[in-house]
């Protein structure tokens, strides 16, 4: 099974501001927390009336990006039977095309860690920028900043997972701050 990001909001507005958080769905991917989306406008679907429609970045919308944002509920799926919280590794979280998914608009100044399973490689590892890209869901390592969203890269850091066994249950995870949202 592949590993999916991991994304730890540190010091994030989101937060505290409700205006800054928001439901959306995609009809066709699967999406990891961390991931980039544009919203388009509420759903047309039955019952969705508070969920926006979410789409992979394209040039136009580069200003405009949300991040998802959804707690990692794994769910594990036996048949035509679905369960949840079994599995409690968030590397194996994601959430299916036309689920509802948590989204936040990161705001200049947030501090987000996140797994390298949620940096496209870029202009190499460990570069000075993490941005947003057309037609990427996922930010993507550059040496400068972008007009679109933009995060510096403050730092190696790592996230503790347990796995059960008797190993340093680290993985490593890069600290953003963000620095650019339009």
């Amino acid at each position: 099974m592949a590993t999916h990001n991991v994304l730890i909001q540190r010091k994030v507005a989101a937060k505290n501001i409700d205006s800054f958080n928001r439901s959306a769905v995609h009809a066709t991917e699967a999406f990891d927390n961390g991931n980039l989306v544009s919203l388009s406008g509420i759903s047309s679907t039955t019952g969705e009336g508070e969920v926006f429609s979410a789409a992979v970045p394209a040039t136009a919308t580069l200003g405009a990006m949300w991040m998802v944002y959804t707690p990692e509920v794994v769910l594990t799926v036996n048949g035509t039977k679905k369960f949840k919280g079994i599995n409690v590794d968030p590397q194996d979280f994601e959430v299916p095309a036309l689920s509802v998914m948590d989204v936040f608009k990161p705001q200049i100044g947030d501090i987000i860690t996140m797994t390298a399973d949620g940096i496209a490689t870029g202009s190499g590892v460990g570069a000075a920028y993490a941005i947003v890209t057309d037609g990427s869901k996922t930010l993507t390592w550059a040496a400068a900043a972008i007009s679109g969203l933009s995060f510096k890269y403050l730092g190696l850091d790592y996230i503790s997972l347990g796995s059960g066994a008797i190993n340093t249950q680290r993985v490593t995870a890069y600290k953003f701050e963000c620095v650019a949202v339009a």
